[in-house]
């Protein structure tokens, strides 16, 4: 093995990286050698043992099997010399430069850190949801809306859907993937955040941090975590827990109960679950020492990112999250056209969904929200009007989409709807159209995350079951030559970038609360390699949220609520600064590569500017917890909920 990392260090003496061909080529060349080496091993093993010594003989005389080198192995391999091999890493003597070519080269799924972070997606443990959507899935293994054969959902039920654990099992194997953990996104899935009690919230957030604050000791303490869950009684096999739920699973998919109904009766008394819900809990000064430690940390915080609904965002609510250290909010709108949202049983206003859009940028979060496409009561022209009005009315215009197809999943109330004809799929000419349309319609300050669920073809009864589905929505876009703005269709993602060809672009628009600035560094080629959300405050948005805060503090005496006002006229907000480019080291700029080279200071130097033109005298920012000590160098200070730097 040691051999084969040699051979591939010596064909990276001329190249920055070696192809999946040429490194294929490697591989399979030692892979010969480890069978010929095989082959002749087994020849030479006796036909017949020492009847004093048969019982060994026999064992000896099995074929030997040795396993073929893979990208997996030479980079588990190297990764163990690295830590635990002192000696023999010396002996190798390689340079950083050595060293950045090699693990880009046996790194696997590079899209994973293409954005500049990397990503880890935890789940909540199930839970009820106080909506009950029609074509939401009810799986009673999972918290409402998520599906036990999804990815995520199935790494979290491995893990008894424990955040320490999840963090723990997804920090090893991206590690020994080759990615930089440096910097951590921290997506918290789960269907409606606030439906959770505080305490579990706070302990869920600070087992998070904990867990990247233990770094390699978090992966050392697994199996002790693990044993904690099965002495309690909880298990994380897949086939016990299908026998746990599937009385009322069953109950549920023949519409006799609901999914709040049935969870009651499973976990509502169960033992088990509410012994560990006992040591489930935390108070904000522990979880605000994990924050302190983080600051520094060697996996640090870039993003927290929760989900909820758009009625159940409150100014008090929004504050809560600041003090977690969340910095962007994910929230199910489905559709802006209020009979639509009837006929699927979402019974949020639209009201309460453009005070939400306010509250949030007001707040600084980066607003992330649900829209879907075939709902039970729309049509192809309806979904592109309602598209069009999400990104163009100046009550909404969201931040990124997650624009996918409603599917029809068993025991959902569409079901009924299917049967009876009420509601159909389109067919894939018609989604695919629709997609194109509403891509196209997106603006340069949007960035449309996914365009369909995880959820597996077994579990999708009815509609679009193919995973490439932008792949060939953007396949249609650049074979007709149609033009689209938006973020991810633009990214520079693994691609170089001469920083002498960007030039920075200011795009303006206005919404009801604020007015925006996306300031953006594009290449010639109209390519995205980096960008920043400004929020100018409206004066009278400050002066309604100030009552509404008020007034939610004086009837309740909630420690989340005694925070001060967290904000005030004069006092502009950046909401988001993002560099793109394949993740590098903390303090190692690349070669060719966006991060690490100025751009995201020369944002926020220019944001300044922008912002003092304006007439605001100070400006804040929503920073991460990991991302402090950054804005502190560029001259932020610490001022409550948020940094900020007088202009």
């Amino acid at each position: 093995m040691e051999q084969a990392l040699f051979d591939i260090l010596d064909a990276l003496k001329t190249k920055e990286r070696l192809d999946e061909r040429e490194l294929t080529k490697i591989i399979n060349r030692h892979n010969k050698r480890i069978l010929e080496a095989q082959r002749t091993a087994n020849c030479a093993k006796p036909n017949a043992a020492d009847e004093n010594t048969q019982n060994h003989a026999s064992a000896s005389s099995e074929p030997t099997k040795a396993r073929p080198l893979s990208k997996r192995q030479l980079m588990a391999f190297y990764l163990d010399v690295q830590k635990n091999q002192p000696e023999r890493w010396n002996s190798w003597g390689l340079s950083d430069e050595q060293q950045r070519r090699l693990v880009r080269t046996l790194q696997m799924k590079p899209r994973r850190t293409a954005s500049g972070v990397a990503t880890i997606t935890v789940l909540t443990k199930p839970w009820k949801c106080s909506s009950n959507c029609l074509y939401c899935p009810n799986d009673l293994r999972m918290p409402k809306s998520y599906l036990a054969d999804e990815p995520a959902c199935q790494r979290a039920e491995r893990t008894f859907f424990d955040p320490y654990l999840q963090v723990a099992a997804r920090l090893k194997a991206l590690t020994e993937m080759g990615h930089v953990t440096d910097k951590v996104e921290l997506i918290v899935l789960g269907g409606t955040w606030s439906d959770y009690p505080e305490n579990y919230q706070i302990w869920f957030i600070r087992e998070l941090f904990r867990a990247l604050n233990d770094g390699s000791r978090a992966i050392e303490n697994l199996p002790a975590r693990k044993r904690a869950y099965e002495l309690a009684g909880i298990s994380c096999d897949p086939e016990p827990l299908k026998t746990f739920v599937a009385e009322e699973q069953r109950r549920i998919d023949n519409r006799e109960t609901t999914y709040n109904q049935a969870f009651d009766r499973l976990y509502g008394e169960n033992a088990a679950w509410s012994s560990v819900a006992q040591w489930q809990k935390a108070t904000w000064e522990e979880l605000e020492a994990e924050h302190n430690a983080n600051v520094d940390g060697q996996h640090r915080v870039v993003g927290l990112v929760i989900e909820t609904r758009p009625e159940r965002i409150t100014p008090t609510h929004l504050a809560a999250l600041r003090r977690m250290g969340c910095t962007k909010v994910q929230m199910g709108i489905q559709s802006l056209d209020e009979n639509v949202r009837m006929l699927n049983d979402r019974h949020t206003s639209t009201q309460q969904i453009q005070r939400a859009f306010e509250l949030l940028r007001l707040f600084g979060f980066k607003t992330h929200v649900h829209a879907m496409v075939n709902l039970l009561g729309a049509t192809p022209e309806s979904d592109k009007a309602d598209y069009l009005r999400l990104c163009n009315d100046a009550a909404f215009q969201p931040d990124e989409v997650k624009l996918y197809p409603c599917v029809l999943v068993e025991g959902t109330g569409l079901c009924e709807r299917f049967d009876n004809r009420t509601w159909q799929p389109y067919s894939e000419p018609s989604l695919v159209d629709v997609l194109v349309s509403d891509t196209c319609a997106t603006p340069a300050f949007t960035r449309i995350s996914r365009m369909i669920r995880d959820i597996s073809a077994p579990d999708i009864k009815a509609g679009n079951k193919k995973v490439n589905l932008r792949q060939l929505v953007e396949q249609r876009i650049d074979s007709e030559g149609l033009a689209t703005a938006e973020i991810r269709h633009r990214e520079v993602s693994l691609a170089n970038v001469a920083a002498e060809d960007l030039s920075l672009e200011v795009v303006e628009y206005e919404t009801t609360a604020t007015s925006e600035r996306f300031l953006q560094w594009v290449t010639p080629q109209g390519k995205i390699a980096g960008f920043l959300r400004l929020s100018l405050p409206h004066a009278n948005a400050i002066a309604q949220l100030e009552k509404e805060y008020e007034a939610a503090t004086s009837k309740t005496v909630k420690q989340t609520c005694a925070l001060p006002f967290p904000l005030q006229e004069g006092e502009a907000m950046i909401r988001e600064v993002h560099v793109y480019g394949r993740v590098e080291k903390l303090q190692h700029a690349g070669i060719n590569n966006a991060q690490h080279r100025g751009l995201g200071t020369q944002l926020v130097n220019r944001a300044c500017e922008l912002t003092a033109q304006a007439g605001y005298q100070r400006i804040n920012v929503i920073s991460a917890v990991g991302t402090r000590g950054y804005y502190r160098k560029l001259g932020f200070y610490d001022n409550g909920l948020y940094q900020q730097r007088k202009l």
